[in-house]
């Protein structure tokens, strides 16, 4: 159903801007699909972040994660309430390991180097982890996720390194390795789930 909204949404925008070419138009389907995707999982996931008590300490991580999570991708589970329950998960289960458990600097400076190898490893295989439903073709478009996953990761990590906040600090490492595993062809087999791009490519060979 979504794939239908926002594809005919994209062929409106592209009707009225001639110029949006095929890859153009790639992005802003890719872009519209996470929006509409995932605004109904981004509430509902407040909601159940409040009963949980753990609504800012949840809106705080979603802020925090999201670029790293936009540009890295991620496998997605087949079914609405499969994917419910995995955002929910995700997201409120980073807030409370980040607001109950404590690093020393010297276990935290472990945690962040692991995450950095672990990451770049990761994202050098693996991102833009797409999914059947939204395949990202385009080598540049890819190219371009992949440099922001470096990104990303790089800043986020240095600011978890140097930030005087426990909880932030474990937000972002926790977080961080959460979302890279999420990338990995492991978490895909697991989840029965499938790389895009792979799909698409060996179907047209």
């Amino acid at each position: 159903m979504i794939d239908k909204i926002t594809q005919s949404l994209t062929n409106k925008i592209r009707q009225e801007m001639p110029d949006v070419d095929d890859e153009r138009a790639e992005i802003i389907n890719y872009g519209l699909q996470i929006l509409l995707g995932e605004v109904p999982k981004f509430f509902i996931m407040l909601l159940i972040a409040c009963v949980l008590r753990v609504f800012k300490l949840s809106l705080i991580t979603f802020i925090i994660l999201m670029p790293y999570r936009g540009a890295s991708g991620g496998f997605h589970l087949k079914t609405h309430i499969g994917c419910i329950v995995s955002t929910c998960a995700f997201y409120c289960g980073v807030a409370i390991l980040a607001k109950n458990i404590i690093l020393m600097d010297n276990i935290k400076y472990v945690f962040i180097l692991i995450a950095f190898m672990f990451g770049m490893l990761m994202i050098k295989l693996y991102a833009p982890a797409d999914t059947e439903d939204v395949p990202i073709l385009s080598k540049k478009v890819r190219k371009q996720k992949q440099i922001l996953s470096y990104i990303f990761l790089t800043v986020g990590l240095v600011i978890a390194a140097i930030i005087n906040n426990n909880i932030i600090s474990n937000i972002i490492i926790f977080g961080y390795i959460l979302q890279t595993c999420m990338i990995t062809k492991f978490a895909y087999r697991i989840t029965n789930s499938k790389y895009g791009y792979e799909v698409y490519e060996n179907a047209s060979n």
